[in-house]
This record gives C-alpha cells, structure tokens and sequence, in this order.
C-alpha cells in the first residue's frame, strides 16, 4: 500500500475560498501536479509544509480527511 502524504496549509494568497490554512490536507499523486511544482492539491506546493505524524494521530486524521 502506498503511504497517502498529508500536508498542512501555511498560505492560501489567490485560493482563499478553496484553502484553509493551518488544515491538513491529503495530497493526491499527480505527475502532471509534480512537473508544475504543484500538489493535487492544486495550489502552488509553497502553500504547503510536510508533516510527520505519530501513527496514532496520523490513523486518526486520515480517518476524516
């Protein structure tokens, strides 16, 4: 199975209606996103900051996202 990335959101400038920042977003692999530096998330990856999780609190998150 392959490990879903979860991002948290740091800017939203130009998706503020789509993006909410301090949230945790799962991001959908996507070639054409990466070619653009982006994420399927679709905004700009600089939005956007990695984040590490215990497996506890990751199962939880992703239990709703």
């Amino acid at each position: 199975m392959t490990r879903r990335k979860l991002v948290l959101c740091m800017r939203h400038d130009g998706y503020e209606v789509s993006l909410e920042r301090r949230k945790i977003y799962q991001v959908v692999p996507d070639r054409g996103a990466v070619a653009h530096h982006q994420l399927r998330v679709v905004a700009p990856a600089s939005f956007f900051a990695p984040i590490a999780l215990t497996l506890a609190l990751r199962r939880a998150v992703l239990a709703v996202v």
